[in-house]
C-alpha cells in the first residue's frame, strides 16, 4: 500500500472534502466517505472494496488500525496534517481511521431472497435519519433487502451510514427507477414466489397490520414522509396496512421508520410464531 502525505487543502483533500459533502460527485467518482469503526469493521465483513484509508501524520495508532493497515485492503494510505485530519472528521475526537469506500452496483442480484422472501420498498425518503434507522431495522430483522425509489435522498450521504449503525454494509440496498422497471421487478417477485403479495402502507384507515397475513411472501412499500405512497404504488398493493392509533391520541401517525419499523415487527413476529 503505497503513502501519500497531504499537507494543504490540494486537489486531492478536495475530492475527500466532496465525498463526503457532494452527492453529484459521490456519485462521479463512484465512492463515498466512511467514518466510525463499526461502520469500517462492517464494511470489511461484508467485503466491501476500500479505495483508501486517511489517518493523521505522525498520530500513535491503535492495534485496530494497525492491523486494518497491515492487511493491505486499500492501495492508498493518505496522511494528512492533524489539522486537516480533524477538520475531514465529523467526530468531537477526531477518528484515528476514515475510509474511502467503493459503491456497489444497484443490482437486484445482489438481494438475499430468502425461500418466503420479506423486502421492503420506500419512495421518495427525504430524510436521511429516517433512511438510516430504515436500514437498521430491516436489517435486525433478518429482512431480505431494501428497494430505494424517486426522487430521494443519497443512500450514499454519511448521515444515512452513520444512522444504519453498520447495517448499511450488511444489508442489501438497491435504488431503481420508478415505472416499469419497478413493475417488471415485482412481476419477476409474482412470478417466481406463490402467494407473493405487495403490501401498501398508510396512515389512513384501511386493514390493521395484525389482519394481514405477512407470512406469506411480501413486499411492504413505505412511502414519503410528507406524501405517504405514490398513485403507482397505491395501485400495485395488494392491501394497504394501517397501524391502528388509540381513539384518545392527538398523533394521526408515526414518522415512516417508527412507522416501518412498527410492520416490520408484526410481520416478522407472524413468522416467528408460525414457525
Amino acid at each position: 500500500m503505497k503513502t501519500i502525505r497531504i499537507f494543504s487543502k490540494n486537489a486531492e483533500y478536495q475530492r475527500f472534502e466532496v465525498l463526503k459533502t457532494n452527492r453529484v460527485k459521490r456519485g462521479r467518482y463512484g465512492e463515498f466517505f466512511v467514518e466510525g469503526v463499526r461502520n469500517i469493521n462492517t464494511a470489511r465483513e461484508n467485503g466491501w472494496r476500500f479505495s483508501a484509508f486517511l489517518c493523521a501524520s505522525g498520530a500513535p495508532l491503535s492495534d485496530w488500525a494497525k492491523e486494518l493497515l497491515n492487511a493491505s485492503l486499500a492501495d492508498t494510505l493518505y496522511e494528512l496534517s492533524p489539522a486537516l485530519m480533524a477538520e475531514l472528521s465529523g467526530k468531537g475526537d477526531t477518528s484515528e481511521l476514515l475510509a474511502i469506500i467503493a459503491m456497489r452496483p444497484d443490482d437486484p442480484s445482489q438481494l438475499r431472497l430468502s425461500p418466503v422472501p420479506l423486502l421492503a420498498l420506500v419512495d421518495r425518503a427525504s430524510n436521511h435519519g429516517n433512511l438510516g434507522t430504515l436500514i437498521r431495522s430491516i436489517d435486525s430483522f433478518g429482512m431480505d433487502g431494501l428497494i430505494m425509489t424517486g426522487h430521494a435522498v443519497d443512500l450514499y450521504d454519511p448521515a444515512v451510514v452513520t444512522a444504519s449503525m453498520g447495517s448499511f454494509f450488511n444489508l442489501p440496498v438497491i435504488r431503481m427507477g420508478e415505472g416499469a422497471q419497478i413493475d417488471a421487478f415485482v412481476s419477476s417477485l409474482r412470478e417466481k414466489y406463490a402467494g407473493f403479495q405487495v403490501v401498501g402502507t398508510t396512515s389512513h384507515k384501511q386493514t390493521a397490520i395484525f389482519e394481514l397475513d405477512f407470512t406469506r411472501p411480501t413486499l411492504i412499500l413505505i412511502g414519503n414522509e410528507t406524501m405517504g405512497l405514490s398513485r403507482q404504488y397505491r395501485e400495485m398493493a395488494d392491501a394497504l396496512a394501517t397501524i391502528p392509533m388509540a381513539e384518545t391520541s392527538s398523533a394521526s401517525s408515526f414518522n415512516i421508520s417508527c412507522a416501518a419499523t412498527t410492520v416490520f415487527y408484526e410481520a416478522v413476529r407472524q413468522r416467528l410464531t408460525k414457525g
